[in-house]
């Protein structure tokens, strides 16, 4: 069986790279950032028209009609360009909230669990566990929200009361979903970090030599690489089989890879990497927003142990008495 990317995979990348390269670049981001995040809906149109919400709709619903594996790269691509806004809930959403398909609606998601929820002012639909909040509901929710502060300056959060706020969000399969999608999202952030350093390295002169020739560096550089693809391999397994234990696996390995390999990236490029015009920061604060978020790590573990099937003696007998 050949899992190398196909032909038409590899276009549809480099496609999504080139739309983003384009519609949302580094002025793109920043300005997203003066602004305090939310959703750009001149942007998140140009994503539905270019077929990113509605990838997976059935052609004969007016979908692409492709599958998780293609829904993965896409991702990949918007955490590489720090995409803001509720991406995987809107893509979850298509063909159950009108407008979804076509970028024309912008829909969050209330995780549950007391986690606060991304993007809600400016949201068209809330996907909860019961359903859709939509008009009258929509608008009591969202009154019954008070902000808190993010620290991503590009995900504005709202702390949401009552019986919604403590339920759980989109159980099973499509929970499973979500939280591949944002480990394809922490994926293509990490990748990112690692060129972000080395690419630093190769041009910062420190004591007359490049940095990225000591060691200390180069063991960093190569870390970072050790934990992008191996987080790679299991997000794009994970959208092959589908299976709730390798999606677990893939979240756990990719939020590890971004949160680290961000931290890395900071630590390469020194003091400059903390300044606030830098954007290694962003990568960072985004990669501890997405870890809580679907998935988190301890929900993770727990459906990892629980595919382990139950404990048994490693002998058995009298002699494993003593």
């Amino acid at each position: 069986m050949d899992f190398q990317l196909s032909d038409d995979q590899r276009a549809l990348r480099s496609g999504m790279r080139d739309l983003l390269g384009a519609a949302f670049d580094r002025d793109g981001l920043r300005a997203a950032v003066e602004r305090g995040g939310g959703v750009d809906r001149g942007l998140w149109r140009e994503l539905g028209a270019a077929g990113f919400f509605a990838l997976r709709l059935p052609e004969e619903s007016g979908g692409v009609g492709l599958g998780l594996p293609e829904a993965v790269l896409l991702f990949e691509e918007a955490g590489r360009a720090l995409l803001p806004g509720p991406l995987v809930a809107t893509h979850l959403a298509t063909g159950l909230v009108k407008g979804a398909a076509e970028g024309e609606a912008v829909v969050t998601a209330s995780q549950g669990g007391g986690l606060p929820v991304a993007d809600l002012r400016g949201a068209d639909a809330v996907l909860v566990a019961g359903g859709v909040l939509t008009g009258e509901e929509l608008a009591a929710f969202v009154a019954g929200a008070r902000p808190v502060r993010s620290m991503d300056p590009l995900t504005p959060l709202h702390r949401a009361e009552g019986l919604v706020a403590a339920a759980e969000a989109y159980p099973g399969a499509l929970r499973g979903e979500g939280a591949l999608l944002t480990a394809a999202e922490q994926l293509g952030s990490a990748a990112r970090t690692t060129e972000m350093a080395v690419q630093h390295a190769r041009t910062r002169e420190q004591f007359g030599s490049l940095i990225g020739s000591f060691q200390a560096v180069k063991h960093l550089c190569a870390d970072m690489l050790a934990r992008t693809e191996p987080a790679r391999g299991a997000v794009y397994a994970a959208a092959v089989t589908g299976d709730p234990v390798e999606i677990a696996a893939a979240k756990l390995l990719a939020d590890d890879a971004a949160v680290r390999n961000a931290r890395d990236c900071l630590q390469i490029h020194g003091g400059m990497g903390f300044t606030w015009e830098a954007d290694v920061h962003l990568h960072l604060k985004r990669a501890w927003l997405r870890a809580a978020r679907w998935l988190s790590a301890a929900e993770a573990e727990e459906i990892l142990a629980a595919g382990l099937g139950p404990v048994r003696p490693l002998y058995g007998g009298s002699a494993a008495l003593g």
